[in-house]
């Protein structure tokens, strides 16, 4: 035998000296624990279950575990940056498992197959209204409706979907996605009122008869900038120029647009006004690593031949004359050099972040706003005025799709809680699992399927989606590159190692016994599960003797 092979069998502890024989210390339980990628997702997403269920070929069963927590899973398939693969455990091994790519594909398989969410919930004769039919006032309603609350959106635009629609081009989330998904929110019997602004929150509130109402308003307002020029009609803000792509009111901008800015948005605008026609270039005061637009984008953004001005701020401008000057980065922040340069372009795109519109909340007693216009709220996303809640934009956080969903669905539960008289508690996360907990006594190199991609020279003609699905057999494999961190997946593993027979199947999904009469807790099932789902607990803390 090779002296490469380990012997998992541990000998019996004799250092303990009751009795005439070796007495055991230690005995095993099987625990379920929490994974990096759960851990990671905004919207609490139980994804191991999810890929578990999609590695089995059970894909509407997948489905409809992944809309517990996300109603949105082709959107997010599409948009979400995916932080669950970058605490993946996997990344130590190979890459990460293609999480959202699997995500998109039970997503598409939904709309294609038309399955609706599958949910059963008693009326509670409670009215909510939630004010803004965004990613967040859309997860709020999905969830308070599996609540057996009734809910109402108002939205002031023409269309459901907020900034996922005025925001994000269609090269990235195809509106036919994103209404479908929409559709089947609708579908569960929630009311979307379009072109209905809200204009006074406590009236709407007592003339609906609501119970409670969440605030969803997207930060549609574009930030602007003090720019000496010789004609001030010369600038648009980036979501104003998205907003009227999207209407079909496109704004012409001559031949050479330039984009100032280096966030996703800047990214997604120059992106456009490029398939608009226009040569395109990117001004930001900072460089590329710090830039906070997720690289990729601005790798996209290169390959669609958009160039860049790295560490550069506009001065001023005069008729197609831009005057830059050049900056440094001093301890991580940009510092000017009083060094100047000129490049020629026609227009200029704001692309400076995003504010929401405060004239909703400022004369609701107990409402507070911090200096940016965000609305305070506490840990139940309640603002100051009882049962009055707000998310998303509204709120300071991180502004993305998946962390305004996760808003969401929080507060839904707190909104559920204060409807019913009892506050809600959530449960206590489990250990996190990392990568050398694990017990992995395979290390096989399975590279992860890569998605297709429109070539950057076809790609800047069209809105037509940029990024293709993957295929079944491509999905069926993702799911099974997951390990399945901290929760069995039934490998038998720690039924074949054990020694002495004291571990017994209890069958299909229904997991393990442990005979403690036979057990000796000489941890071989303990070092035989890959996933680390079984703890070795002290005798005297067990009860187990």
């Amino acid at each position: 035998m090779s002296n490469s092979l380990k012997d998992m069998t541990l000998p019996p502890d004799l250092t303990i000296k009751k009795g005439s024989g070796p007495v055991r210390t230690q005995f095993p339980i099987y625990s379920n624990s929490l994974p990096p990628c759960n851990h990671a997702c905004p919207t609490g997403s139980n994804i191991q279950k999810w890929l578990s269920l999609a590695q089995e070929k059970r894909f509407e069963e997948a489905f409809q575990e992944l809309v517990l927590n996300n109603p949105l899973p082709a959107i997010h398939g599409r948009v979400c940056y995916h932080p669950c693969e970058t605490a993946c455990n996997r990344t130590d091994v190979d890459q990460p498992v293609s999480i959202h790519a699997v995500e998109r594909y039970l997503g598409d398989l939904a709309i294609e197959q038309k399955w609706p969410v599958r949910f059963e919930a008693k009326s509670t004769g409670k009215r909510v209204l939630v004010v803004g039919a965004g990613p967040s006032g859309l997860a709020t309603a999905y969830h308070l409706k599996r609540f057996g609350h009734d809910v109402e959106i108002h939205e002031a635009g023409p269309m459901a979907g907020g900034m996922m629609h005025f925001g994000i081009p269609a090269y990235r989330l195809p509106r036919e996605v994103l209404n479908q998904e929409i559709a089947r929110i609708q579908g569960m019997g929630i009311d979307i009122v379009l072109n209905s602004k809200v204009d006074d929150l406590l009236a709407a509130k007592v003339q609906g008869q609501f119970d409670a109402v969440f605030l969803a308003i997207g930060a549609h307002v574009g930030r602007g900038i003090d720019i000496p020029s010789d004609d001030p009609g010369v600038a648009i803000d980036a979501v104003t120029y998205l907003r009227n792509i999207e209407m079909g009111d496109a704004p012409k901008l001559g031949k050479r647009v330039a984009v100032y800015g280096g966030g996703n948005t800047a990214m997604d605008a120059a992106r456009t006004a490029k398939r608009m026609g226009a040569e395109v270039m990117i001004i930001y005061r900072r460089n590329r690593d710090l830039m906070p637009a997720h690289d990729f984008e601005c790798v996209e953004a290169m390959e669609e031949g958009i160039k860049f001005h790295w560490l550069r701020t506009i001065n001023s401008i005069e008729g197609s004359t831009f005057t830059l000057e050049k900056m440094s980065i001093v301890d991580g922040r940009p510092k000017p050099t009083g060094e100047y340069e000129n490049i020629e372009a026609d227009s200029l795109i704001l692309a400076l972040g995003q504010n929401i519109d405060t004239k909703l909340t400022r004369n609701v007693p107990g409402v507070q706003h911090k200096e940016d216009g965000t609305v305070i709220v506490n840990e139940q996303m309640m603002t100051g005025y009882p049962g009055l809640f707000a998310g998303g934009d509204m709120v300071p956080s991180d502004r993305t799709v998946t962390i305004a969903v996760g808003h969401g669905k929080k507060a839904a539960a707190h909104i559920n809680g204060f409807l019913c008289g009892r506050a809600f508690s959530k449960a206590s996360k489990q250990p996190l699992i990392k990568y050398d907990q694990l017990h992995l006594w395979y290390k096989t190199d399975a590279d992860k399927r890569e998605q297709t991609a429109m070539a950057p020279e076809v790609r800047t003609t069209t809105f037509e989606e940029v990024v293709g699905g993957l295929t079944p057999e491509q999905a069926l494999f993702e799911a099974q590159r997951c390990y399945s961190c901290g929760n069995c997946f039934e490998c038998d593993g720690c039924l074949g190692a054990c020694p002495y027979g004291a571990i017994t199947s209890n069958g299909k999904d229904k997991g393990y016994s442990v005979n403690y009469d036979k057990c000796t807790g000489c941890e071989a099932c303990y070092n035989q599960c890959p996933c680390h789902a079984i703890e070795m607990v002290a005798a005297e803390v067990g009860g187990v003797k």
